[in-house]
């Protein structure tokens, strides 16, 4: 697999695998043998970036994800990079079965913290420390400061934010340097392009985690499709809801059209499009193995046809028309003139940005 640079210095594979619904938050926890099997796979496959946090498990074993990983990727370890998070705990005061996360940030705990995440990763350092939510109680720059202790003790050699906004970035940029922001953006999820001036002159990489939509943008799912109400965030995500399902189905087809036309499958047209955007963006893939997804660099998505099409779709947001796929996604309902939206998409897509 082909290599990107986050930061200054932090070289990672260009396509990474994000670790959580091993564990966490997309229904129960998968069974560590056949997962240790997959993470063998995914470094033989040339991934060398994995991602996981310290809240990655259910509440009884939040843990669990950091553990697994610690175990299976051990072998591996000199030649992987492994990232984890920060600052979210669960509620264990909460009588609602599924605990809610919330934030604590505060240095005391922080540090505790990463002892506690450098012995289940079984490593002497962590390649990437993320701030995994902000506590508005516990101001960046002194989480910053801890992250420049961490980083002058060797316990971690890069740290980053997760969705975070400019002017925290830049606040927290200039206490210790950021290597790299991990936010949501996929197709569907593109507000955070408005912080792409700013990653570039700070020289900040960004993690781009949900590529797929939570997985939507495979097209494996449908209006039948079902998640677990105690154990899967989907169950409550708007573009899994039934009426959004149904309303996008053709505009789905499009896609697994489109990207048959290239020999490759929906997921790999997802990850071409938003690798063809920046060479700093580093997405997180779900399933790395069952659908070849590391050859997505290889499509043909030309930087000059990039960039036409950006225009075109900066001035059909000028005409009230959102120009990514996300919106549309989400349900028409919102969007009485989706279908011929859609087919404008569709032309601006086929005519701008393929050779």
């Amino acid at each position: 697999m082909k290599t990107r640079t986050l930061g200054k210095d932090f070289t990672v594979s260009a396509v990474g695998l994000g670790c959580m619904g091993m564990s966490h938050g997309y229904g129960q926890p998968k069974d560590v043998k056949d997962m240790t099997e997959l993470l063998a796979k995914a470094v033989d496959a040339g991934y060398t970036f994995f991602d996981t946090a310290e809240v990655y498990g259910t509440p009884d074993d939040p843990h669990a994800n950091e553990n697994l990983l610690g175990q299976a990727l051990k072998p591996f370890r000199d030649r992987i990079q492994i990232g984890t998070k920060f600052g979210i705990q669960f509620d264990m005061t909460s009588p609602e079965p599924n605990k809610p996360l919330v934030p604590d940030a505060r240095p005391d705990l922080i540090r505790k913290s990463v002892e506690a995440s450098l012995q289940r990763l079984q490593t002497d350092h962590i390649d990437i420390y993320y701030q995994h939510r902000q506590d508005p109680k516990v101001p960046v720059e002194d989480v910053a400061s801890v992250m420049a202790d961490l980083i002058r003790e060797g316990k971690i050699l890069h740290w980053g934010l997760s969705e975070v906004d400019a002017d925290t970035l830049r606040r927290a940029h200039a206490v210790c340097p950021v290597t790299a922001v991990q936010n949501r953006y996929s197709m569907m999820a593109r507000w955070y392009e408005k912080m792409f001036p700013v990653l570039e002159e700070l020289q900040v990489g960004l993690v781009a985690f949900s590529p797929m939509a939570n997985g939507f943008l495979t097209a494996r799912y449908d209006a039948n499709s079902q998640f677990d109400p105690d154990t899967d965030y989907r169950r409550n995500m708007p573009q899994f809801q039934a009426d959004a399902m149904e309303e996008n189905k053709a505009l789905l087809q499009w896609i697994q059209d489109l990207a048959a036309s290239k020999q490759a499958t929906p997921a790999q047209f997802s990850l071409a499009w938003m690798l063809s955007k920046k060479p700093w963006i580093v997405p997180f893939r779900e399933r790395p193995i069952r659908d070849g997804s590391w050859k997505t660099a290889e499509l043909p998505i030309s930087s000059s046809r990039q960039m036409k099409c950006r225009r075109l779709m900066k001035s059909w947001t000028k005409s009230r028309c959102q120009p990514s796929l996300a919106v549309r996604l989400f349900g028409a309902d919102r969007f009485p003139t989706v279908r011929r939206r859609v087919r404008i998409f569709q032309f601006i897509i086929k005519r701008h940005m393929f050779p």
